[in-house]
């Protein structure tokens, strides 16, 4: 009798084209799939994060059976379960007499670590779901002063072809961010992404969920994912005919009351491998080649994909699992409560911070210059920042999660990521929001009681990072703005930035 070999199949690697799938063998080795604790409270998880990877495991594991292959599953709520990874790999290996186990990469160090050190020889091969992999990366890098996500975009696009003529970019330029970012015209509104009826498969895991996590930050009602690949093809396909028209035009626009606008919701499906870059690429560009979408759109989609996405996951890797510890800027404030509550009276952090907790999802410029620039400007520690972003959205994941966090968004890798800290005053979100207009506190203003925190807290950040930021070219302008103030009014404005960060550290209302 032949021995079989477990092939472990994780949460977030939910595709039939699986490294791991393919060096197995259907009619002798056995899939291994599991619901553990370990996975739902290394950080405490959205209960909508929850409840969608388990239904979409449960449903791929059935569908795997359905193609040939025996497939071991383990719900949380099994009382053998040993609500580990590796503990479930060895009591499979018990049952079934395996030796070993192979696996697909993982995409966060933590789970790699504790597969090399458990009690089961387990081999891993690379996760070649992604277009780029760590040694391509890598030699792109090398001896680069700057890894600037623009020229490794560029290389992208010329591997794939994708909007490409001949070796030339579709219409002559490579990105189109003078027609894209358009700040919101009143009245924009949007229907948003597909949404999905649960089934008995869905309802059994909310219920699981509710009574396991529903005490989490985050509201579990409304569940509407896909939970299944059909669902995400329809999903994207929802996305290309009724949002990526007008996705590049709003791709930055933020309106009450509207969490999605024109966003695709797509990457929670991609992240966990119900879809594939390749396709969702190739739908936008045959939708740009059909005339149904703009180039600007398109391009600015397809960016988001083949450049960032696949850029940060470079960095990820390239940089170590020490990473999320990094902090150049020595921030050590505490993340404040109303990060879990979105009890402030700063209108743009309250619409952003409830709707997370209501969606598990933000789009890319409320989670960069909204939470994450105030974040930036009150010094907070950047690791429990990084914490909090992988707490509260469905579609966070360490590797595309702590690069944008640490490094794009915190500036505590000290310039790997981006060139300048990306920090602003209430001006900017004022041009790109109608949050502004029923805030407490008056954007206009400067200094005095009502002044916006962010405009405050701006010029606090920069007055107190100068050694390290007047020279950078990016920044030089503000502060020669900064000492063309009036010496009053730069003591004004950094006393009263100084008395927000201490309501901050007191715990007191902002």
């Amino acid at each position: 009798m032949v021995t079989p070999r477990l092939i472990l199949v994780l949460g977030d690697q939910l595709s039939d084209d699986l490294s791991a799938l393919r060096e197995g063998d259907s009619a002798r080795d056995v899939v291994v799939m599991a619901e553990v604790q370990a996975e739902t409270d290394y950080v405490p998880h959205h209960p909508k994060k929850i409840a969608f990877l388990f239904a979409a495991m449960r449903k791929h594991a059935a569908h795997l059976r359905e193609i040939g292959w025996q497939v071991r599953y383990t719900t949380l709520d099994d009382p053998e379960n040993t609500q580990s990874i590796p503990g479930e790999l060895l009591r499979a290996a018990d049952a079934t007499g395996a030796q070993e186990a192979i696996g697909t990469e993982p995409g966060e160090f933590r789970l790699i670590a504790a597969l090399e050190d458990g009690p089961l020889p387990v081999h891993l091969f690379p996760d070649d779901r992604f277009l780029c992999g760590h040694a391509e990366f890598d030699a792109w890098a090398e001896g680069r002063k700057e890894l600037r996500m623009e020229w490794f975009y560029r290389e992208m696009r010329r591997k794939t072809g994708l909007m490409m003529e001949g070796d030339k970019p579709a219409g002559g330029r490579w990105n189109y961010d003078q027609e894209n970012r358009k700040p919101p015209p009143k009245g924009l509104s949007c229907d948003g992404p597909l949404r999905h009826d649960s089934d008995d498969v869905t309802r059994d895991v909310l219920a699981l969920v509710r009574d396991r996590f529903g005490n989490r930050y985050g509201s579990l009602d409304g569940f509407w994912f896909a939970t299944d690949r059909t669902g995400a093809l329809a999903a994207l396909d929802h996305f290309i005919g009724q949002s990526l028209p007008h996705f590049g035009d709003y791709q930055d626009a933020m309106v009450k009351g509207q969490p999605f606008l024109h966003h695709a919701i797509l990457s929670v499906y991609m992240n966990a491998g119900l879809l594939g870059w390749r396709e969702v690429c190739e739908a936008a560009e045959a939708a740009w080649k059909a005339g149904d979408v703009p180039i600007n759109a398109a391009e600015g989609f397809i960016r988001q994909i083949i450049g960032w996405r696949e850029y940060i996951r470079g960095i990820y890797f390239r940089e170590g699992p020490d990473y999320t510890l990094r902090n150049v800027l020595g921030a050590d404030r505490d993340l404040p409560e109303f990060y879990w509550s979105g009890d402030t009276d700063m209108r743009c952090m309250n619409e952003c911070i409830t709707a997370t907790m209501e969606e598990a999802y933000a789009h890319h410029i409320q989670r960069l210059m909204v939470t994450g620039n105030f974040a930036l400007l009150a010094g907070i520690d950047p690791h429990q920042v990084h914490e909090w972003y992988l707490v509260v959205y469905a579609d966070a994941y360490e590797w595309v999660e702590s690069p944008n966090v640490i490094g794009m968004s915190q500036f505590a890798d000290g310039g790997v990521v981006g060139s300048k800290p990306y920090v602003s005053g209430g001006n900017y979100i004022n041009r790109m929001s109608d949050y502004c207009k029923s805030c407490s506190y008056v954007v206009s203003r400067k200094a005095g009681e009502d002044a916006c925190p962010f405009n405050l807290l701006y010029w606090n950040f920069l007055d107190r990072h100068r050694d390290r930021f007047e020279r950078n070219p990016r920044m030089a302008q503000m502060y020669r703005t900064w000492d063309r103030m009036d010496d009053d009014h730069r003591r004004t404005v950094l006393s009263e930035g100084d008395t927000i960060l201490a309501k901050l550290d007191r715990g007191d209302r902002v």
